[in-house]
């Protein structure tokens, strides 16, 4: 594991934080302009998730390697009430918030790699990974 970054996600202004953060390590690993903008928006969903739903958590972000390819990923990480029904909200369309419900399942087609855990006492630990090509 390489240099982890995080970001404490309490306000809004975090949100901002968060997607800046990742953007710059995207950058630095050579990610394109249309994948900064992938992850980015990936690291936004996934903050803002925390703000609503959790009220406060943390997004981390770290280079990682494997077989020689290098890639970047995204750690969300909560102590909220967890997701009741993770299939439901994995579903396109499905919003608790009255957003467009791009959420998780856009974030899921955003990155290459997608894990989620959520514990109705320990809160979401969601793990995503962009791969450069």
């Amino acid at each position: 594991m390489k240099d982890q970054s995080c970001v404490k996600i309490l306000t809004e202004w975090d949100i901002v934080a968060a997607r800046q953060l990742g953007r710059n390590v995207a950058k630095e690993l050579g990610f394109g302009t249309v994948d900064q903008a992938r992850i980015t928006t990936a690291i936004s969903e996934l903050a803002r998730n925390i703000y609503l739903y959790a009220g406060k958590g943390q997004i981390c972000i770290e280079e990682v390697e494997e077989r020689g390819k290098k890639g970047v990923k995204i750690i969300a990480e909560d102590e909220g009430p967890g997701i009741a029904d993770i299939r439901k909200v994995m579903e396109d369309g499905f919003s608790t918030s009255g957003g467009l419900g791009a959420g998780l399942p856009g974030v899921k087609r955003l990155m290459d790699q997608f894990e989620l855990n959520s514990d109705a006492e320990k809160g979401t630990e969601i793990k995503a990974v962009k791969w450069l090509r």
